[in-house]
């Protein structure tokens, strides 16, 4: 093996560092909303086609299970997401959508009870009424939930341009909850099944244009700029792309500004994203060769366990391979301290 190989390899990457993965799952009991909603609403639970994902373990369900799977990934701590919950924000039942996530966030709130500090709950929570969306927010931050998720790609009728959502933006500005937005979320290619080439163009092309259009009406209709300490999430979209669209962004809004109405814009497109947005990834190597000039303070690593394109139990092997040309410095802030910062978790023996 060539020196410069063996630089490469985990142990000498990584030696004892510790990782923190910013984007991992949980696995809801099939039955959790069937059981759980009261008749009415059971009644009008929409029927989902079973999942079909060989290899997921029994940590996405058992809690306890989890932690010895994290062991064997040399993973410390892990932020959960849904599996299944994900579909549900497509629901266009507003009282249907509020119940499954309010069981769902019970369900989560007793998993990371497990290993508290270790196992680390994003709540998922309903858009369609603002008042019980903050009541949520505010009920899931006293049980120890961190964030919150919404939809990636919201309803027409409620564009992400509009000043609707803006209450919940304070909220979670105020409560230091930041929002998160997962692919596979909302009103988009999700909801429908992926056949042929189509497989492959969705699940990439389509991927990206969507946390692209919500992330540029996030910045360009003025809502990074009213709410200047909320912190947006961009989970699972992988981050080789966002230097190249602020580059773009900032470059074309120089040269039109004169002609568009924004006196709310008061710094580049680009130093908002910089400021205010994060995002995380499991396996991307361009995106990694960018870290030293951009997106060191806010990218975050993350393992996507138990899903079947998780880097498990290969983790510290991935981030060597694709990340090892990094500073020790900006290394550690891409593994654990950028996702300790934003959600100000507290992991024993682990400082940011």
């Amino acid at each position: 093996m060539s020196t410069a190989a063996a630089a490469r390899e985990a142990p000498s990457v990584l030696a004892d560092e510790v990782i923190i993965s910013a984007d991992s799952h949980i696995m809801e009991p099939v039955d959790l909303w069937e059981k759980n909603l009261t008749p009415g609403l059971r009644e009008k639970y929409p029927k989902f086609p079973p999942r079909n994902s060989p290899g997921e373990k029994p940590g996405g369900w058992d809690p306890n299970a989890r932690i010895g799977e994290m062991q064997v990934d040399g993973v410390s701590a892990e932020v959960l997401y849904p599996t299944s919950g994900l579909r549900l924000f497509a629901l266009e039942d507003a009282e249907l959508q509020e119940a499954c996530f309010q069981i769902a966030n019970d369900w989560l709130i007793d998993y990371c009870k497990a290993a508290p500090g270790r196992l680390v709950g994003i709540p998922s929570i309903s858009l369609y009424n603002l008042k019980k969306a903050i009541k949520e927010l505010e009920r899931c931050k006293k049980a120890g939930l961190v964030g919150c998720l919404i939809w990636q790609v919201p309803p027409e009728h409620l564009p992400f341009t509009s000043d609707y959502y803006d209450p919940f933006w304070e909220a979670a500005q105020d409560l230091n909850m930041p929002v998160n937005l997962h692919i596979l979320t909302g009103f988009n290619y999700s909801r429908f099944e992926r056949k042929g080439l189509n497989i492959f163009k969705a699940t990439v092309n389509t991927k990206l244009y969507d946390a692209a259009n919500s992330l540029f009406d996030l910045v360009f209709s003025g809502v990074t700029s009213r709410f200047p300490k909320i912190k947006f999430v961009y989970v699972e979209n992988e981050v080789g792309w966002i230097p190249f669209f602020v580059h773009e962004w900032d470059k074309y809004y120089l040269r039109f500004r004169k002609r568009v109405d924004m006196p709310y814009m008061k710094k580049l497109p680009g130093e908002y994203v910089a400021e205010q947005v994060y995002a995380t990834f499991f396996s991307d190597p361009a995106g990694g060769c960018l870290m030293e000039r951009w997106g060191q303070d806010t990218f975050m690593w993350s393992n996507d366990y138990p899903h079947a394109a998780s880097t498990w139990p290969h983790s510290r092997e991935v981030i060597a391979r694709e990340l090892g040309h990094l500073p020790k410095d900006v290394l550690r802030k891409v593994v654990r301290e950028n996702v300790i910062k934003l959600y100000d978790l507290k992991i024993d023996g682990v400082n940011a």
